[in-house]
């Protein structure tokens, strides 16, 4: 009763998901065309221009380019009402408190949206805004100090210009570049004669004087030597000493660089990016075609979901009951469903799967039992000789010996054959293949018989396999002949092309196979005999290694045979492809 009861309530739960998932939906869908229906052109397209990271990206620029050159932000007004004219965006800026700075904050403007937009610090960049940022995140317009003056600008150019004749003589493609600091250099690098280490400017001096103050004490905190910064040609900063430590170096220079830059630079501030507000709204004759509209899509909703699950819960129920049979130790519990949809796909799954658990259920109990049927009886007998030497009334000579030996021999044999089947079940069978004659493989195991046998071979029967495998596969199938066929019987061995296949064949004319046993020749452990007796079969294993050879081959194996007519066994192999 409890059981059912909780099937009930999953039921019932399935039923008023799905009923409120799809009211969910509908209510969601027809608010998100009603809002769209009363939008504007303009205001859908500047909404996308607010999604745009492009335009984003480039207000961002222009107003951190004004943080990194401006001690402060008193003059940033302007600098925002052209980007705001540019894009047609409200923007704002405010402090880390959202006291407002300068933007968009007139009386009559709406509030700013809850989330900045972006964080302007031209000495933390935003890198997922300014792609091409320094590692060290310090805008490089950012450069306090270090600007040169008129003079020394002049003079730096001077020297550049000298190093770019000195290229050009030498065939070299250069130009001369001005950094952000006023600084001229040559790119590419001047190489030879032409390679001078800059000088630094009387005002690159001073600034290096307090820079190496800040770097020198930080360093000092990591426990490394002070060693003074020098000034690259493109106005970057590089330790005057070689073999310093340069990671320990550039985390001590970029926050050194971040204290010495703070006076030069505005401070950190939020950057607000906005549509500005529309007066379009909904008339009241189209409210009330939505909301009728809105009525009847919810209507057809909810029939629609509960046809739905109606649907749905009948094939569910017949899966569960079958499945609780299954874990109740039925193995014949099938799930019967009528749907044609993926309930039935599930459906037609589980019952695979429980024909596949019956039937490994039987092959597991099968196994079992012809295992201990095939270990009691050469076990017993070791057991019943041994017994007999301990308690003095057999002796053990050496034909009591031999005999035992025999028998563990046939165990060995046994564990053997169960070990081959267990790796090609677990996918771990190997072959070694190489081109060979079947016709030679044929002769040989013919002549390892002391019983003469016939072998009749024709045309090309050249093909690429393990000589070793293929050779105890013909040989299982001559000694299951053997033992079947009577001394004055006749056993053949024959060999023969058919297009893209070697045909081999081991016929006899024994004592042949009745047609209700045929099926089950290749299956582990059966014979035809049902008292299971050695003296008319081997282990029942051989067949089934036969198979699992010739399959390993890409091949086929097939019996014909019939009771006093004998018993053929036909081998199929691809051939090999002539060159």
């Amino acid at each position: 009763m409890a059981g059912a009861a909780r099937a009930e309530r999953r039921r019932r739960g399935l039923r008023v998901r799905l009923l409120a998932g799809s009211v969910l939906v509908a209510v969601c869908s027809v608010g998100a065309t009603a809002w769209l229906s009363v939008q504007s052109t303009t205001g859908t397209l500047q909404a996308e221009q607010v999604q745009n990271r492009a335009t984003v990206a480039r207000i961002y620029d222009g107003v951190l380019g004004y943080a990194a050159t401006h001690p402060s932000w008193n003059g940033v007004a302007p600098v925002l009402a052209d980007l705001g004219r540019e894009t047609g965006l409200r923007i704002g800026l405010t402090a880390g408190n959202r006291v407002p700075i300068a933007g968009a904050f007139g009386p009559d403007d709406p509030p700013l949206p809850a989330q900045p937009s972006a964080v302007v610090d031209p000495l933390a960049v935003d890198v997922t805004l300014q792609a091409n940022a320094p590692d060290d995140r310090i805008d490089a317009r950012a450069v306090g100090p270090f600007r040169l003056q008129p003079q020394e600008r002049d003079q730096v150019r001077a020297e550049a210009d000298q190093q770019l004749a000195c290229m050009q003589k030498l065939g070299v493609k250069a130009e001369v570049v001005v950094a952000t600091s006023g600084r001229s250099f040559v790119r590419p690098d001047p190489v030879g004669a032409c390679a001078q280490p800059p000088s630094p400017t009387l005002t690159e001096k001073t600034g290096l004087d307090i820079l190496d103050s800040y770097v020198g004490d930080c360093l000092k905190n990591k426990g490394s030597n002070a060693f003074p910064t020098m000034v690259t040609a493109s106005g970057g900063f590089t330790p005057a000493r070689p073999g310093a430590n340069r990671q320990t170096f550039l985390e001590c220079l970029t926050s050194s660089r971040q204290l010495l830059l703070t006076p030069y630079t505005s401070p950190a501030a939020l950057l607000f990016i906005s549509v500005p507000p529309t007066t379009m709204g909904l008339p009241a004759a189209g409210a009330v075609r939505i909301l009728g509209a809105a009525l009847v899509i919810i209507v057809l909703t909810v029939g629609v979901s509960l046809l739905l699950a109606g649907r749905v819960l009948r094939p569910l129920r017949a899966l569960t009951a079958a499945t609780q049979r299954m874990r109740a130790g039925d193995r014949a519990a099938r799930a019967e469903v009528s749907s044609r949809w993926e309930i039935a796909e599930l459906a037609d799954a589980f019952n695979q799967m429980s024909e596949h658990l019956a039937r490994t259920e039987t092959q597991r109990k099968n196994l079992v039992s012809d295992v201990s049927h095939e270990l009691r009886t050469p076990l017993g007998t070791i057991r019943g000789w041994l017994v007999a030497a301990q308690d003095g009334v057999a002796e053990l000579d050496p034909a009591l010996v031999e005999s035992l030996l025999e028998e563990t021999l046939v165990l060995q044999q046994l564990v053997d054959d169960l070990h081959e089947l267990a790796s090609a079940d677990a996918g771990e069978f190997r072959l070694h293949v190489e081109p060979m004659d079947a016709g030679e493989l044929l002769a040989q195991v013919a002549a390892v018989h002391p019983r003469p046998l016939a072998v009749e071979t024709s045309g090309d029967l050249q093909l690429t396999a393990d000589p070793v495998r293929l050779r105890q596969a013909v040989g299982n199938l001559v000694t299951n002949a053997i033992q079947h066929t009577p001394p004055d019987g006749r056993i053949v061995l024959r060999g023969r092309r058919a297009g893209g296949e070697i045909v081999l064949e081991v016929s006899d004319t024994g004592s042949g196979i009745a047609a209700e046993h045929l099926p089950h020749v290749f299956d582990r452990f059966w014979r035809a005999d049902p008292s299971r007796s050695r003296a008319t079969g081997g282990r029942g294993l051989g067949l089934a290694i036969v198979k699992h050879l010739v399959e390993a081959h890409g091949g086929t194996v097939t019996v014909d045979s019939g009771p006093g007519a004998g018993t053929t066994f036909t081998l199929r192999l691809p051939a090999k492809e002539p060159e």
